[in-house]
Formats: C-alpha cells, sequence, structure tokens
C-alpha cells in the first residue's frame, strides 16, 4: 500500500512529556478513559480491532478507540493526549501499514503488549482489481498499482485468525482471567466462521461476479468468494481516478452486467454517484466497517457484514 508517512512531530512528543502524568491521569479526556481503569486497558487504532478487543475481553478489559466514530480512519493525526494515552495502556491493538500515525506512536511508546494485527494473518498485494480480472488488464500511467492490503477484517476467515491471535496475547498480557479470553475468542472464532458460511452459500450463484466499489478495501472478500472487485479509486480512498479508468469501469459495467455502483459512509459518494449517472446504473452503500456510525446499516461488525452480504447479493443477481 503506497501510505503517505506522517511522522509524528517532535511539538507533540515534547506536549505529551510537558503534560505529565499526574496531570494526565486527573484530566477527563482520553488519556483519563484509557488508563488506571482497574481493568486490562485496552487502546486500539479504529473499530474493527475495538471491536475484536470487546468481544475477546468481555468484561476484564476497558477499551478505548483512536478513531472516533464516523471519522475516516486513514488519515487519523493522533492529538498529543492520544499518544500519551499509549503510555499508561495495557495493550494497543493496531493493523499496521494502515494508519501511518498510529505506527509511529507505537513504534515509540513503552507499552508492553504491542499487538499488530497484519502479523496475525497474511497479507496479499492489491491494486484497483481483485479477483478474476486482476491479471487481465495493465495499469494506466499514474494509477496505483497496488501495495499490502491492510483490509483484512472484511474476510471473516482472516478475521478469525486475527481474532485467535489476539486472544492468545490477551491470555499472555493478563494470564488471570486466560480462560475467560479462550472461551471469549472460540465464541467469536465460531461466529464469523458461521459468517464465512453464509457469504459462501449467499454468494455461491450469483447473476454476475463483478462490482464496482469507491476504493478497494473488499480484495480479500472478492477473492474469498470468488467474486470480482474493481475499484475506482485504490487502496487509497482518497486517490482520484483517472480518465482511462474511469472510461474503463463504464465499459467494463456493460461487458459483465453491472448493476451497481457501490460507495461508503465514511467517504463521499460523489465520483460513485457521477459514474452510476454516466453508465447508467445504480449506485449502494457496501460498508468497509471502519467505523460504526448512525448511517451504518447494523449496529456491530456482524449486522454490518450481513448488510453487506444482501447488497452484493441484489447487486450481483443472487439465484
Amino acid at each position: 500500500m503506497n501510505v503517505r508517512r506522517r511522522l509524528i512531530p517532535a511539538a507533540a512528543i515534547t506536549a505529551v512529556a510537558a503534560l505529565g502524568l499526574g496531570t494526565l491521569t486527573a484530566c477527563s479526556g482520553d488519556r483519563a478513559e484509557a488508563a488506571n481503569t482497574g481493568k486490562f486497558d485496552v487502546i486500539a487504532s479504529f473499530y474493527s480491532m475495538a471491536f475484536l478487543a470487546d468481544r475477546i475481553g468481555g468484561d476484564h478489559v476497558h477499551v478505548t478507540s483512536l478513531t472516533s466514530p464516523g471519522q475516516e480512519p486513514h488519515d487519523l493525526e493522533l492529538s498529543p493526549r492520544q499518544i500519551a494515552s499509549l503510555q499508561d495502556s495495557d495493550a494497543v491493538l493496531y493493523l499496521r501499514n494502515l494508519q501511518p500515525s498510529v505506527d509511529d506512536a507505537v513504534a515509540q511508546s513503552p507499552v508492553k503488549t504491542k499487538i499488530d494485527a497484519a502479523s496475525l494473518t497474511t497479507l496479499e498485494e492489491h491494486g484497483n482489481e481483485v479477483g478474476g480480472h486482476a491479471a487481465a488488464h495493465d495499469t494506466h500511467e499514474g494509477e496505483e498499482s497496488g501495495g499490502k492490503d491492510p483490509h483484512i477484517w472484511l474476510d471473516p476467515v482472516r478475521y478469525a485468525q486475527v481474532a485467535e491471535g489476539v486472544g492468545k496475547a490477551f491470555e499472555k498480557a493478563d494470564p488471570k482471567h486466560a480462560a475467560d479470553y479462550r472461551k471469549n475468542t472460540a465464541a467469536l472464532v465460531k461466529r464469523l466462521t458461521d459468517l464465512d458460511r453464509q457469504f459462501r452459500s449467499g454468494l455461491a450463484h450469483t447473476r454476475t461476479k463483478v462490482f464496482i466499489t469507491t476504493h478497494a478495501a473488499f480484495g480479500y472478500l472478492a477473492e474469498r468468494y470468488g467474486l470480482t472487485e474493481e475499484a475506482i479509486n485504490g487502496l487509497d480512498p482518497e486517490s482520484e481516478p483517472s480518465a482511462a479508468r474511469v472510461k474503463d469501469l463504464e465499459t467494463m459495467a456493460k461487458a459483465d452486467g453491472v448493476s451497481t455502483v457501490f460507495y461508503e459512509t465514511l467517504v463521499s459518494d460523489k465520483t460513485a454517484k457521477t459514474i452510476a449517472h454516466d453508465a447508467d446504473l445504480k449506485t449502494d452503500v457496501l460498508d468497509p466497517i471502519e467505523g460504526i456510525t448512525a448511517k451504518s446499516r447494523g449496529k456491530d461488525y456482524f449486522s454490518v457484514q450481513e448488510a453487506n452480504l444482501k447488497a452484493l447479493q441484489q447487486a450481483l443477481g443472487s439465484k
């Protein structure tokens, strides 16, 4: 993934040191909520990591997310208080190469238990196209050619692998509650296995296997269930498609019987709606589950994934 590195400014580190531990503990901001709660305090980088920590930790953990609901996580900039919150947490759960500012903060943090979700499963190189058409088209000059795709949580199988790794890390860091962590992890993995079965059966027979999204977040999901994701943008949701890419998408939509252009809740739908209008296609939401908001079609990871499945079934013509 062609991430734009954002090193934490020296001024931010200085500000953290100037605040002092006593001031931080007494304040009512992020830092006070994240540490010294009497539980196993976990800092999670964004929603899909916080969801794992909460489900696996249960009553034994206190989970704080660095990314606020409704905030696009890719370009998160951490405040000095958020950076400081790491030093008194018991663990941090993050996904390397998704949020550069988080990667930098974790690298500089003394927190003992650092859990990188990307190290708990396999990552692949993905670009604008993933699936059956990925090898059939050449990338146009100036387009994003791809990189290590961090969107592993959208594949229930990979997400389950991450869950197992997180559970083991919690057991090691907080052995007093290890039995409960094992039990909660097993229950979560079972639900994810059931979700995988739902996707497999629900997408086994469709009129087309191709779908268009605003950015390439669904590559792992596409590969898992025999689909082809064609993304308007690359792995970076804020990148702009070339005119050649837009023309290719419109041509491909007609050839492959694509009916819908999917957009997401946390990024502008302007480009998706423009392409859909020009190609006489419909638009719908396919949620990358980077944050749960009032606009989300569901209240947690599982309900949103079930809504995603229904949207794909409708767009692909499930039989």
